[in-house]
């Protein structure tokens, strides 16, 4: 079948104007610092701050940023609280998470809330530009480490070392992958970004976005994390 098609609707053209961020962190020298960052960026549009969880919820429903950008670590009410209520109160506005190393079991709850990506704390200002860019679009922002876990985590339990293969019925139905679209979700499980993977292989970021929708379509997921986890499990690429 000619996997070929114009990619939805939904997916072009690519979003327009300055992002506009909510950010979430409790302390106040931190946020500061973080705020200098954004706001140097003409692509982002700073709309509201939180030193609270719980002021997050009652805020970002009202204001719709396009992204939150959220400390883990809050307080009180939580980073992955905040997640699971915001998905719910207003579930097109994107999560991404700021972390430090220690949180991995956290930042693999908070992706499962909700979250579309994680940040680790003293990150760049381009790399926390371009993640926010990123998440906007429909992306996700993953790390190789936190797809070995989920992938640990959508494992069936077995007494033995391995994990069981694959079902026979699941092994029949499943389309393989273009050789575009291995090299592009290996590049994905290796925490590439669109824009990142479209400069390394010279194409437009459109083109990935369409290459990664016949992907999702393939493995029957919904985003680059699920993808990511789903390619590990039937050995399309490695990590």
């Amino acid at each position: 079948m000619d996997e070929t098609p114009a990619p939805p609707p939904a997916e072009a053209p690519a979003p327009t104007g300055p992002t506009r961020v909510y950010v979430v962190e409790d302390q106040t020298k931190i946020l500061k610092s973080q705020l200098k960052l954004l706001e140097a960026s003409a692509d982002l549009s700073i709309i509201g701050t939180a030193l609270s969880g719980e002021t997050a919820v009652e805020e970002v429903p009202r204001l719709l940023p396009d992204v939150v950008l959220l400390d883990l670590g809050l307080p009180r009410m939580s980073g992955i609280d905040v997640t699971r209520a915001l998905k719910k109160l207003c579930p097109q506005v994107e999560i991404l998470i700021f972390t430090i190393f220690d949180e991995e079991d956290k930042v693999l709850e908070a992706v499962q809330a909700g979250a579309s990506g994680y940040l680790l704390k003293g990150a760049t200002s381009d790399r926390i530009i371009e993640a926010i860019k990123e998440v906007r679009g429909g992306g996700t922002v993953i790390q190789p480490n936190l797809a070995r876990r989920l992938l640990k985590h959508f494992r069936v339990p077995t007494s033995g070392a391995e994990a069981p293969p694959p079902p026979a019925a699941e092994e029949a139905t499943f389309k393989p992958l273009s050789d575009r679209e291995r090299e592009i979700l290996q590049l994905v499980a290796k925490g590439v970004s669109n824009s990142e993977a479209a400069k390394l292989l010279g194409v437009s970021k459109a083109t990935i976005r369409t290459h990664l929708e016949h992907i999702y379509r393939k493995l029957e997921v919904t985003n680059r994390v699920e993808a990511v986890t789903e390619g590990i499990r039937k050995g399309i690429v490695s990590v």
